[in-house]
């Protein structure tokens, strides 16, 4: 130990005295005059004796240089890494004894302290454990609740982020839907998703604000209902419920509701329902106007034959005749009729109930924020309900303000509310623009959307769907005009409650997502810890995408709430239309008859695009993967335009010293089982457990937010290899 110590300052010393004398010499030989004579005899003069003895020296320096720098400053900085893994990701993680004695003590002390740690993790994870599984019991006991009920529940918090369903929400969710380009395409729910893929975000606000303005009028527990398209072709029913924020008292006990936090929702599919009813309303309609025809008949054949009692025998046996021919052909359309209709015995879906008061205070803040028009109101009666659909009829009784507005100029209208019978009507009243007789039939046809859309409904369908009426009037003597809509009065039901008694109900402690908002912010300046991540991989038929290599299948996994959901994948296999090389193959182990019937690689993506949208994309050597991807942009029309995270440059920008950075090795340091190597699905899971390894290193090395692993990634050599 001491004899090496003192080499070490001996080496210090030649390594010292080497470099200063090399300078001196060779700064002797560049200033002296250069000799006349040959190199042979320069060489043997003094002066090139002198330049020999400074390049031996220099030499020397370097390989002292270089000996000193293996046994002391690459073993200590490996070391600096280890313990970083130790400290950060992996109390099992081991550092090496490698270098000088001083640098192997270091490595055993540091190792006896990871020792020391991972005894103290693991009685923590005991601990961490035990309660786990009191907080599984309660989930259990709310999954086997869900579980038990008819609806699908579906939870979220007032961003719309999905924070819980049950299973029947995700098998209502998993079926195929219609896309406008017609083709099919499967919905994904998930925690941390966003609503608004599955439900209008526009529908979802109009409820919210709904549910806001009934808080504010001091409903304990309000509650309201929709019906939401789910593709082109199937309908839900929802009904909405708040969930209330706790403001927490003194003792940090909850105290009395704050805000809303969130919402429940209970959805039912009813398009079956939807189209039983339009069947039973054909049928009705078909079998009324064929019993209209019928009785006609009867009718005109029982006048004769009681307008003309002497009639003869042969004339009176004609009409009975044609009385039995139609009572027989009205019972045929009876028995027809209850033969098609026998097995679609069930309610009418009825309209949502709301107060009149409502539904104009909603159309009224609609129409202030989106048109700028000033609005009163006056005599509303707060006890009036009406039975409508409030998001289309708000929608109706907007357009017609929007028009208003722009083709007229009125900037003030008044709304009023009166009980008319059975009815409810409303009136809509400005001042001094009269409406010509044309131009109100003309916006009763008019659709409702301005842009036109082909599927949109006009002012008089709504009224039709409502049992409404419509019409317009102006009063000279006032100069004002005046619209009025009468819609049919509700019977007040209250609806079934969504809240459970507070006695009875256990808490939970599992709904983070409950305080995390939307990803609409910049990505960039959002922490890693809070960002979603789609963590993907694929499989190729080769390695060189430019020569035309393809894709032959697709794997990914999501990360929300810094959790690894593994029940949320997304794996499918491609047909590349093109052989595998036996090379590929014996790598990823996928053979040409399990790509048969499969689909090419354009619908994979549109689904795969659907699958991350609002993401931060994370791959291991992504820029492999990227490049397939980029290559089908043109045909596919197909653009993945999110930011991208490298664990690769990642791990080099984290354990820069450190030869081995595969997805093995990476694996290995973090203590991370690998499990499905190359598979697509088996690596974008492994590399998600890496990143959340990875994500408090770079935390300590003051890389916090998305923006600052970008940048620190680029700065790596391997952010500059292509493909």
């Amino acid at each position: 130990m001491k004899l090496r110590f003192i080499g070490t300052w001996i080496a210090c010393f030649v390594l010292c005295f080497g470099c200063v004398a090399g300078v001196l010499l060779a700064l002797h030989f560049a200033l002296e005059p250069a000799p006349q004579a040959r190199f042979s005899e320069a060489l043997f003069s003094a002066s090139g004796f002198l330049l020999l003895l400074a390049l031996i020296l220099m030499a020397a320096t370097g390989f002292l240089a270089q000996w000193l720098t293996s046994i002391y400053f690459k073993p200590l900085r490996r070391l600096a890494e280890g313990a970083r893994i130790i400290a950060s990701s992996n109390p099992a993680f081991r550092t090496e004894a490698q270098g000088a004695a001083e640098a192997c003590q270091l490595a055993q002390a540091i190792n006896l302290l990871a020792e020391q740690r991972e005894g103290a993790v693991k009685d923590v994870a005991v601990r961490i454990a035990q309660a786990h599984a009191e907080i599984n019991e309660e989930r259990n006991r709310l999954a086997a609740l869900m579980s038990e009920l008819a609806h699908s529940v579906v939870v979220c918090n007032a961003e719309g982020l999905i924070l819980l369903y049950n299973q029947r929400a995700r098998e209502l969710f998993s079926g195929r839907v219609r896309t406008p380009d017609d083709e099919d395409s499967p919905t994904y729910i998930g925690l941390g998703r966003s609503l608004f893929s599955l439900i209008e975000r526009d529908l979802f606000t109009h409820c919210a604000e709904q549910l806001g303005l009934r808080i504010t009028q001091g409903e304990p527990q309000p509650v309201t209902a929709f019906m939401a398209a789910l593709g082109a072709s199937r309908l839900l029913r929802a009904r909405m419920a708040p969930v209330m924020a706790m403001a927490m008292t003194g003792g940090g006990n909850p105290g009395s509701p704050k805000e809303i936090s969130g919402y429940v929702l209970l959805l039912e599919e009813v398009t079956e329902e939807v189209f039983r009813g339009e069947r039973r309303d054909r049928l009705q309609q078909r079998l009324l106007e064929n019993a209209r025809a019928v009785l006609a008949n009867i009718r005109a054949a029982v006048e004769n034959l009681l307008n003309y009692p002497d009639v003869d025998a042969a004339r009176r046996q004609q009409f009975t005749a044609i009385i039995d021919e139609e009572a027989r052909r009205l019972g045929a359309e009876l028995d027809h009729a209850t033969r098609e209709y026998s097995d679609t015995i069930k309610s009418h879906w009825s309209p949502e109930q709301i107060r009149a008061a409502d539904l104009v205070e909603l159309v009224r803040r609609r129409i202030e924020s989106q048109y700028g028009l000033t609005t009163q109101a006056s005599g509303l009666e707060t006890d009036a309900w009406v039975n409508v659909d409030s998001y289309t009829m708000m929608l109706a009784i907007c357009a017609l303000a929007r028009r208003l507005g722009e083709v007229w100029g009125v900037r003030d209208l008044r709304f009023r509310i009166t009980a008319a019978g059975r009815h409810v009507h409303l009136e809509l009243e400005w001042p001094e623009a009269r409406l010509p007789a044309a131009t109100a039939l003309e916006w009763e046809g008019a659709v409702l959307d301005p842009a036109g859309a082909p599927d949109s409904l006009t002012f008089r369908e709504v009224l039709q769907r409502h049992h409404g009426e419509a019409w317009y009037e102006s009063d000279p003597a006032s100069a004002h005009s005046r619209l009025h809509i009468l819609l049919p009065l509700a019977a007040v039901e209250q609806p079934p409650s969504l809240h459970p008694s507070r006695d009875n109900r256990p808490e939970y402690y599992d709904f983070d997502l409950f305080n995390q908002p939307g990803q609409s912010q910049e990505l960039d300046d959002l922490p890693l810890s809070e960002l979603t991540y789609t963590v993907f991989d694929t499989e190729t038929t080769g390695l060189d995408p430019s020569a035309g290599d393809e894709i032959i299948s697709i794997g990914a996994v999501r990360i929300v709430n810094g959790r690894v959901l593994a029940g949320d994948i997304f794996d499918q296999l491609v047909d590349p239309q093109r052989p595998i090389t036996g090379a590929s193959a014996s790598i990823h182990g996928i053979r040409p008859e399990m790509l048969h019937g499969r689909p090419t690689i354009a619908p994979v993506l549109a689904a795969f695009h659907r699958y991350c949208d609002d993401t931060v994309l994370v791959g291991h050597n992504a820029a492999f993967d990227l490049r397939f991807l980029q290559l089908k942009e043109k045909p596919t029309g197909i653009r993945f335009t999110q930011p991208v995270l490298d664990t690769l440059l990642l791990s080099a920008v984290l354990h820069g010293d450190l030869e081995s950075h595969v997805l093995e090795a990476i694996a290995e340091r973090y203590g991370i089982n690998v499990v499905g190597r190359h598979t697509a699905v088996g690596d974008a899971i492994v590399t998600g457990k890496i990143l959340l390894r990875m994500i408090p290193l770079l935390a300590g090395r003051g890389i916090v937010t998305l923006r600052q692993a970008r940048v620190a990634s680029q700065r790596t050599l391997y952010a500059r290899v292509r493909y």
